[in-house]
């Protein structure tokens, strides 16, 4: 393969670098190991950077480029793929650091080429991923050494201005690689256009991978001091922290928990309640007569029977409920026959059968169906004329009762107005025509009112065993909650790596923020030392010149602090299963609270 690279046969260095693309990626391929492969490896990027895509590229714009430049681009290309793919091996980056020709290439390639169009494109991602692999160990130049002998400018030029997505996050990786080691951090400017670019693309959280790349320089950045101090005073830095924090909510996994705190209820019966078979009411009558029969037979059976498979009706019974509800209409609405209204029972209900018990007598029932029921207070219809002291039994329903009330109470009275004395109504004297409709507001009517979902039928006393029931109910001291929860959020898994870095950034320009308290009194004849004693010049100047850098730390600090103070109420909804993370979002929260803005 080395000597089909160097034989300047087109055809044949195709073959094989199409073998090289197939082996480079394998741990077993070291360059080393085959004398003359990484020489010639070199060959072809060399001549796109210096001659090929000045040359080729313009021209490309304009004309078609013919079959062997197109192969030698492709060369190119392919080549500067087998050293990048190749470099991922620890031996292989080794290899390439050792070689003056790797830096040559880089410095070149960044310097050179620019990224306008997809064949620079290519070239240049694959040169900043193989700086990439060679980055972690190296030192850069001193910043005011020679521009092209610096990586830095032309990375930071594409991190900061391109649209091309992949270049971003491949720039912006590798600065965070060669600013990661120690001696490079003199490279960090505050007005940085990759800082900017980082801080940019922070809301597009949808984006994982450019967001994690644009966290992790940001983190890197602020690591130094120096950038952390001066990010105080960016006006970016509200904006910067509430995308932080915001990143941090998006990512957390929380879970609902409820702990139930509720003690006993003692509770007591509103009435004493009793069953009453279910009486068809004239809203029901006046909704079921203009159907159509079966339809209306169906209805009806639904609204007076319900399904019991311990239970059965005779089957007069059943005809007779029908015939006495219909009947006196048919002459305007149809009615169903008795042998009709049988069959429709199993159409219903299909679980119901019609049968015959055999024996003397015989029974002809519907098994399976009841007569539907209802909930009735013992003491629904019971008389409260005479302001409650009305002793007739309860009434069986509200027809006998108003009943009642007109011929015990009312006709017997020879006055021509009569006032109210139900309960306690105060209704002042009307005629006796007018106290009969009265009265008809204070008769509950057949069908008892439907309760809330919520609400239960039973009254809840404050304690066990007190007194009910009681003259002034609204002045009992208030009963304990039949169900009392308390409901909280709680995370159930750390955050990802993403939302703690972005943890780790806000921890850092947090401590920057609140680095120092108030300063100590200056040192004069009013406050330390002997009094009279004059200070030295010198030391006046010193201290002069060290209060101004102080003045522009203070005020770094003291945005800081707002900019946290605008903040805590979104911080106060992160929640960390990790307990010392956790910590340090309460001790920024507390931090808020008292902040100086």
């Amino acid at each position: 393969m080395v000597l089909s690279l160097c034989s300047g046969i087109d055809s044949e260095i195709g073959w094989a670098l199409d073998r090289l693309i197939r082996l480079c990626n394998n741990e077993r391929f070291v360059l080393k190991e085959i004398p003359g492969l990484t020489e010639a490896l070199f060959e072809w990027p060399f001549w796109y950077v210096k001659d090929g895509a000045h040359t080729l590229t313009g021209r490309s714009s304009l004309f078609a480029l013919s079959r062997d430049e197109e192969r030698w681009i492709r060369h190119a290309l392919e080549s500067m793929f087998v050293l990048r793919n190749s470099a991922i091996n620890g031996p292989n980056a080794q290899e390439l650091v050792g070689r003056r020709a790797t830096q040559e290439l880089i410095l070149l390639s960044l310097h050179r080429l620019k990224p306008e169009n997809d064949t620079n494109t290519e070239f240049l991602l694959c040169i900043i991923e193989l700086l990439q692999a060679i980055a972690s160990g190296s030192v850069l130049p001193p910043p005011d050494s020679h521009l092209f002998a610096n990586p830095v400018p032309p990375l930071v030029d594409i991190a900061g201005t391109s649209q091309n997505r992949s270049l971003i996050i491949a720039a912006m990786t590798t600065l965070n690689l060669l600013f990661g080691n120690p001696p490079n951090m003199a490279h960090l400017t505050p007005d940085s256009p990759t800082l900017a670019a980082a801080i940019r693309y922070l809301p597009l959280v949808n984006d994982k991978p450019l967001v994690d790349t644009c966290l992790n320089y940001l983190y890197t950045h602020l690591s130094h001091p120096a950038m952390s101090k001066a990010f105080l005073l960016n006006p970016e830095l509200p904006s910067t922290l509430r995308l932080l924090v915001l990143i941090i909510l998006s990512e957390q996994v929380e879970e609902t928990v409820s702990v139930d705190i509720s003690g006993q209820v003692f509770t007591a019966p509103v009435e004493v309640e009793a069953m009453k078979e279910h009486v068809l009411s004239q809203e029901e009558l006046d909704h079921l007569l203009p159907m159509p029969e079966p339809q209306r037979c169906f209805e009806w059976m639904k609204v007076m029977f319900e399904l019991n498979p311990e239970s059965e009706v005779t089957q007069v019974e059943f005809w007779n409920l029908y015939r006495d509800a219909f009947n006196p209409y048919s002459e305007r609405y149809f009615a169903l026959v008795a042998s009709d209204v049988i069959k429709n029972v199993t159409v219903v209900w299909p679980q119901a059968t019609a049968m015959v018990i055999p024996g003397p007598p015989q029974r002809f029932v519907i098994r399976g169906v009841a007569r539907l029921k209802n909930k009735t207070k013992v003491e629904r219809f019971q008389c409260r004329w005479n302001h409650s002291q009305c002793r007739h039994p309860p009434s069986k329903s509200s027809g006998e009762l108003y009943d009642h009330i007109l011929e015990q109470h009312i006709h017997p009275h020879s006055e021509a107005e009569l006032s109210c004395s139900w309960a306690t109504c105060s209704h002042g004297p009307v005629s006796k025509t007018t106290i009969r409709g009265h009265v008809l507001t204070h008769i509950p009517s057949m069908q008892p009112p439907q309760l809330h979902p919520m609400q239960d039928e039973a009254i809840t006393l404050p304690s066990e065993g007190y007194p009910h029931p009681v003259p002034e109910p609204t002045k009992r001291p208030p009963p304990p909650p039949r169900s009392a929860a308390i409901t909280y959020q709680m995370p159930i898994a750390d955050p990802p790596s993403s939302a703690l870095t972005a943890l780790l950034c806000i921890r850092i320009l947090f401590r920057a923020s609140f680095a120092s308290s108030d300063a100590a009194p200056r040192i004069d004849d009013d406050h330390f030392g002997f009094p009279g004693v004059i200070e030295d010049v010198e030391e006046k100047e010193d201290d002069e010149e060290m209060s101004g850098g102080t003045d522009i730390e203070r005020e770094g600090e003291r945005r800081g602090r707002k900019a946290f103070v605008g903040v805590r109420h979104l911080m106060e909804g992160v929640r960390i299963l990790d307990e010392t993370l956790m910590g340090w979002i309460i001790e920024m929260v507390d931090a808020g609270l008292s902040g100086t803005t």
